[in-house]
């Protein structure tokens, strides 16, 4: 991949004056595999039920969202591809289920042109909502715009115009380093909150998080808040 935005580029508008359009990106690990820091508070089935539901309900907003106009799932399994079709999302297979970063690589190799903005978005913030989606993605932006989880230093989505700006590179310490990335290639990016993707649901004390947000908040993720309710403990 070329990783070559323009020094100092930002989100130009397209010819018209209007935004480029979006494509959503969201990888999605195989079920078995999936959420394996949440082994201790849950089994595989509610793990894997908690999955669909968060991905269902992340693909819903993503696909009321007006600047989005395509979601593609990246997976291999048979499960997520299901409940991506379902909620009106296309499928690319990630035939060597390998990592987060190479999955939304994957996405953007098969499904994105060159004049496309690519939300790498994720499947586990199930409190993700339209508002924010808007406000995000119909605003200007940098070549990049990095997401922060709640903890301020991993990256829970990534926005990049054009889809080739910077290389994702999720996991520990991401937020800095995409931020790094794009500096030491001369494309201009920052870092930018945005409150309902600041939950990602990886471990016991994000799903406690979760449970807690469910219940000082009056709707939204109908999907996700259905499984919660029933889990065990």
């Amino acid at each position: 991949m070329s990783a070559g935005g323009a020094p100092g580029r930002t989100g130009t508008p397209a010819a018209g004056g209007s935004l480029a359009p979006v494509l959503a990106i969201v990888p999605v690990k195989t079920l078995d595999a999936a959420k394996s820091r949440l082994m201790e508070a849950l089994d595989a089935a509610d793990r894997q039920r908690l999955v669909l539901a968060m991905l269902a309900d992340v693909l819903m907003n993503l696909r009321r969202c007006t600047a989005v106009q395509r979601v593609v799932v990246v997976t291999d399994d048979r499960e997520a591809r299901h409940r991506a079709v379902a909620e009106g999302a296309d499928v690319v297979a990630d035939e060597d289920s390998g990592s987060h970063s190479a999955a939304a690589l994957r996405g953007i190799a098969a499904a994105a042109h060159p004049h496309d903005r690519v939300l790498l978005a994720p499947g586990d913030c199930p409190l993700v909502t339209v508002e924010d989606l808007d406000a995000l993605l119909t605003t200007p932006q940098p070549a990049v715009v990095v997401v922060p989880d709640r903890h301020g230093t991993g990256t829970n989505a990534l926005l990049l115009d054009p889809p080739d700006a910077i290389e994702p590179s999720f996991g520990a310490g991401s937020l800095q380093r995409h931020l790094d990335v794009a500096s030491a290639l001369g494309v201009a990016a920052r870092a930018r909150v945005v409150p309902s993707l600041a939950l990602d649901i990886d471990t016991a004390d994000d799903l406690a998080t979760l449970r807690a947000r469910f219940a000082s908040l009056r709707g939204g993720a109908p999907a996700t808040r259905g499984v919660v309710a029933g889990l065990r403990g």
